[in-house]
């Protein structure tokens, strides 16, 4: 990946990240990562998580009125939030970590597959415009839900398919939405469910990344390709700004 710039974010995020440090945080994580296998549906699997537990029970997120959240893990969350930002109803689009064993995981950690975290997004949305069905619909067609820990070239537990339900609705939906998609792959869909455990935001740089950085590298490569499908395969979506 590119050595992003440093900006302001989100209202919802916390303190900024500080610069320091950065260069070898990147560095780590753009070492190729080793092959995992995609047939596993448990996180777990992977050797390097030394058999701790994982996370496992539901934490509340606190919403505006008359919104819902969505947590989503598609690959690298630079993509998914390019996607997730241009769509109608999406009120705001946050970068973390989710569904691993460590409190405050950093990107050099999750990235060294060491604490189970995926790399996901939480959408937060107005249900009076779109709804968390619609929101998978868009998830599925803008990744690939048949590689289980791997997108293109970034590979790993951390870049998992996995949508983290936030209540029984969500799991209900989510299976629904997966049996009625199965048949439009030739592959079996290797999505996980899981519990919304704790999501611990992102670095600040992370945050509305392809947005402030549309010309580097990775963006051009990897991140533009997403978010063209998204305009092609859901233009009625799109918001005003975006059209």
């Amino acid at each position: 990946m590119p050595v992003p710039s440093l900006f302001a974010s989100s209202s919802r995020l916390l303190a900024p990240l500080a610069a320091v440090g950065l260069l070898t945080v990147l560095t780590s994580c753009v070492q190729a990562a080793p092959p995992v296998s995609a047939n596993s549906d448990d996180p777990n699997a992977n050797p390097n998580f030394n058999g701790l537990p994982f996370d496992s029970e539901i934490v509340e997120v606190k919403t505006r009125p008359g919104e819902e959240v969505a947590t989503l893990a598609g690959g690298c969350f630079w993509c998914t939030e390019a996607v997730f930002e241009r769509m109608e109803g999406v009120n705001d689009v946050v970068s973390g970590y989710i569904g691993g064993k460590i409190k405050n995981p950093n990107y050099k950690q999750v990235c060294g597959k060491m604490t189970g975290h995926a790399e996901a997004v939480q959408i937060y949305y107005d249900p009076s415009k779109t709804d968390f069905e619609e929101l998978l619909k868009v998830f599925f067609k803008t990744h690939d839900p048949t590689t289980l820990n791997r997108q293109g070239a970034d590979g790993g537990p951390q870049y998992r398919s996995s949508i983290f339900v936030h209540n029984d609705e969500q799991r209900e939906i989510a299976k629904k939405t997966m049996e009625k998609l199965g048949e439009e792959y030739r592959d079996p869909i290797v999505t996980l469910i899981e519990p919304a455990t704790k999501f611990y935001v992102a670095e600040e740089y992370h945050q509305d990344y392809y947005r402030r950085n549309p010309n580097a590298g990775y963006c051009q490569a990897v991140v533009a390709a997403k978010v063209r499908k998204f305009n092609r395969n859901f233009g009625d979506k799109i918001k005003g700004s975006g059209k």
